[in-house]
């Protein structure tokens, strides 16, 4: 996977634990075009490599702007931001990848987001207000001293009149407001979500209840328990030719990386789709979160760091 250096142009203070920083390139030039809702990786002072979505509008190549909550039991990634990085510093940082995409055509689009997963939702909205298309943006937070970007929302954005804030409100409420948001929506309506895992779990049920899941659009940042299934077997992988052994307990993306093969990878988590790789034969037994049912369903790719195989042999290819 390609890195590249870029320069620490501003860092503001958006809530008591969440900090953005305005990146721009070394050089001055413009960034490429990126679609709406993507992420980067970013190496951070202790190496550690950590997804950050990009917030900005996706049209305005000046900067990329990224949102950091200082988390708890941070192990070195966003505390190592928060503390150690200032204005002028150099990191390296990867492409725009997206796993959440603007669906084409929809009669309307539902942004819902909670905490810190409000940064993929902003750089969507400002795409869907370009664009004229039909929104709301809800955005659910504790208070709104800790929701972030909300004078930006209120007074920066051109489209404040889509935004409603939720603050306050217990799981139980939550599910009843997303309950009536969700109750004029047609087959044709499409809902994106970023938040805490609980909370959108509540969302996908709401919506699901209402319209088709797979019009039902997640950004996950966190990746959730990883599972052991009890009657895990190893299989056998073939590329290009070779036939690889992959044991129980070991990952495909490992045993490719122990017989020479690097497949990009960055959260080896199953969340940000960097090492998926295209099936040609065999079932995979997907353990991701990064790809949607319809494309797990579809049984043609598979995230190699954390899916394994239903079948004896998985006959893969890069993509």
């Amino acid at each position: 996977m390609a890195m590249f250096k870029v320069r620490v142009a501003e860092i503001l203070e958006e809530t008591s634990n969440i900090k953005s920083f305005r990146l721009s390139r070394l050089d001055g030039a413009p960034f490429d075009p990126y679609p709406a809702g993507a992420h980067i990786d970013i190496v951070g002072p202790t190496s550690m490599v950590r997804q950050y979505s990009l917030c900005s509008p996706p049209d305005e190549l000046d900067a990329y702007v990224v949102a950091v909550k200082l988390e708890p039991e941070s192990r070195g990634g966003s505390a190592a931001l928060h503390a150690h990085v200032e204005v002028g510093q150099e990191l390296e940082i990867s492409a725009p990848r997206n796993l959440l995409l603007i669906e084409k055509g929809a009669d309307r689009h539902i942004l819902v987001a909670a905490g810190i997963g409000v940064t993929p939702m902003i750089s969507i909205a400002y795409q869907l207000h370009r664009t004229g298309e039909n929104f709301e943006f809800h955005y659910f937070a504790r208070s709104r001293d800790e929701a972030a970007f909300c004078n930006l929302l209120e007074t920066r954005s051109g489209f404040s009149e889509r935004v409603f804030f939720h603050f306050g409100r217990p799981r139980e409420e939550q599910s009843d407001v997303l309950e009536r948001i969700f109750s004029s929506l047609s087959e044709a309506s499409h809902v994106y979500t970023c938040g805490p895992q609980g909370f959108m779990q509540v969302v996908l049920e709401r919506a699901s209840a209402v319209i088709p899941h797979d019009n039902v659009h997640v950004e996950y940042f966190q990746a959730s328990e990883p599972q052991q299934a009890e009657d895990d077997t190893a299989f056998e992988v073939e590329l290009e030719n070779e036939i690889y052994w992959v044991p129980i307990g070991k990952s495909i993306v490992e045993t490719l990386a122990e017989n020479g093969i690097e497949v990009d990878t960055s959260c080896k988590e199953g969340i940000c789709g960097t090492c998926i790789m295209g099936v040609v034969r065999g079932e995979p037994d997907h353990r991701d979160q990064c790809m949607s049912s319809s494309e797990k369903q579809a049984n043609d790719q598979i995230a190699a760091c954390v899916s394994r195989s239903k079948s004896p042999r998985l006959a893969l290819e890069f993509l």
